[in-house]
């Protein structure tokens, strides 16, 4: 199944995302038991920001990845972009909560026409959100275009676990428990998309081929949490 096909009725667009906005938070730590915090961490860390940096944070949901670039690098500035209206305004919500309206900015935007010029960006981030863009590729090309030669981009994203036992066990929390359980807290069903989503997500190889294809160089997949989740790490070349 391609990810055209799974866009087909809004599923994984900004429409989506604004039925769950309220329950979003909470179904992550209750659906991922609590890793998925670890997980950004790792994927801040990777940028290896230093000083007054400028960072993208690309389908920046209630910006909980935006509000830890800010936490872990003091010096940071942030600018969160999504497509769901009700996702940034939970987000605005809790970046005045902590007092970093200042340095951390949210807008409505299109991950296909990103609307900054070329080299705006030290570094870039994006979780769990390249698997709903449309087009990849210029998805990919736009992270690229708008990040300066030499500042990374750290994609976090889904994906289907490893063989082995617990391997296994991760791909029966993923195919089953995530979906229903996302469904039956949320009220919702597109958390059932969620399953198939990931199921779509391309390998990491061709995941990895694709950002290299796509104006990034030295990517590399880092895989986490019995190959549930995947961060990949590439460099805007000089």
């Amino acid at each position: 199944m391609t990810n055209t096909s799974l866009q087909a009725n809004g599923m994984g667009s900004g429409a989506m995302f604004d039925a769950i906005a309220s329950r979003y938070d909470l179904l992550n730590r209750i659906i991922s038991l609590g890793v998925d915090q670890r997980w950004r961490r790792l994927t801040v860390d990777s940028l290896r920001i230093d000083g007054p940096a400028k960072v993208l944070d690309l389908a920046t949901g209630t910006a909980d990845l935006a509000l830890l670039i800010a936490r872990r690098c003091p010096e940071a500035t942030v600018v969160g972009v999504d497509p769901s209206v009700n996702m940034l305004e939970i987000g605005r919500q809790k970046v005045a909560k902590k007092g970093l309206a200042e340095r951390i900015e949210l807008a409505e935007g299109n991950a296909l026409a990103l609307p900054f010029e070329d080299d705006t960006f030290d570094a870039a981030t994006i979780a769990f959100g390249i698997r709903n863009v449309p087009d990849r590729p210029q998805g990919l090309r736009e992270l690229a275009r708008v990040v300066r030669p030499g500042g990374r981009v750290a994609i976090l994203e889904l994906s289907e676990p490893r063989a082995g036992l617990m391997g296994a066990l991760a791909r029966f929390h993923v195919h089953h428990v995530v979906p229903n359980l996302g469904a039956l807290l949320s009220g919702h069903k597109e958390y059932r998309y969620l399953q198939r989503s990931i199921a779509a997500f391309p390998p990491v190889e061709e995941f990895v081929a694709s950002m290299e294809r796509n104006g990034l160089t030295d990517v590399t997949p880092t895989p986490l949490t019995f190959g549930s989740c995947a961060l990949y790490v590439g460099e805007v070349p000089s």
